[in-house]
């Protein structure tokens, strides 16, 4: 079986700063998200749109906020609320850890529903142009997970080839490099099926709600293979915490493409 490499968490050493591979990953995604934004609205289904490159910076800014104050909001409700009641001094203390995806899309929503309020644009005009740019983003993050040695798998048979030990798990067995399955789920299947269905046109809102059903669908079944949070453990059916916040993912996902696709064509 093979054994965690151990990867110093910190990528570069400047003086007294250290920087975090975990940060470049944020960074690389960011800028992933800019690249592949450019290129997306000069597709002919968006050009009548008329989305300029100063749109995409102000969009980044409103989905960094979203990503911060929502993943670290959502860690907290979803995940540690008795810690942080009894402790609130430490919801601010972002640099210590703890993020929750679904918190940071739920983030991400509301900056982007207030960008698009402001811009005088729909909401799933806005939507359904970030959607399809920000797989590559989730991957690079999973990457700087197992980088990191966090958020490890459960256990599995010592046979699977590329089972692996993790040190700073609490024991030594070998188990699934569930960051590994996560990166190619939503850096590589998520990312590569939306931009695909997006090169076409659609009817506003499906590509949001495709979104949000295949995230969704791909997390619950990786979560198959990752270690819960020994702090919750399985909960009710054996699910992870993380597969029933993905449950309402996809039940909203496939209902919105729905709704999108009856009501445009009655329009």
């Amino acid at each position: 079986m093979l054994v965690h490499p151990q990867f110093d968490p910190v990528a570069l050493h400047l003086g007294p700063v250290s920087i975090h591979w975990y940060g470049l990953a944020y960074l690389a995604g960011f800028a992933a998200f800019l690249l592949l934004a450019r290129w997306r609205i000069r597709q002919p289904s968006l050009v009548p749109q008329a989305w300029v490159a100063q749109d995409l910076d102000d969009l980044l800014f409103y989905g960094v906020l979203g990503v911060v104050l929502g993943g670290r909001l959502g860690f907290v409700l979803f995940y540690k609320p008795e810690y942080f009641l009894a402790n609130p001094a430490e919801i601010i203390k972002v640099w210590t850890g703890g993020m929750a995806f679904h918190g940071g899309l739920l983030g991400v929503i509301v900056a982007l529903a207030v960008y698009g309020w402001k811009r005088r644009r729909s909401f799933f005009d806005v939507t359904d142009l970030v959607a399809p740019c920000v797989g590559l983003s989730f991957g690079l993050v999973r990457i700087a997970n197992f980088v990191n040695g966090e958020l490890w798998g459960r256990e599995a048979d010592a046979s699977l080839p590329w089972a692996m030990v993790f040190p700073q798990a609490p024991t030594q067995v070998p188990r699934h490099p569930s960051q590994i399955y996560q990166a190619i789920g939503e850096g590589m299947v998520l990312f590569g099926l939306l931009w695909l269905y997006a090169r076409r046109p659609r009817l506003t809102g499906q590509i949001s709600g495709l979104f949000l059903f295949l995230y969704g669908l791909q997390r619950f079944v990786i979560e198959f293979f990752r270690e819960p949070d020994a702090y919750l453990g399985l909960q009710a059916l054996g699910l992870s915490r993380g597969q029933w916040l993905c449950l309402p993912m996809i039940a909203a996902g496939l209902l919105i493409w729905i709704w999108a696709s009856r009501r445009n064509r009655q329009a």
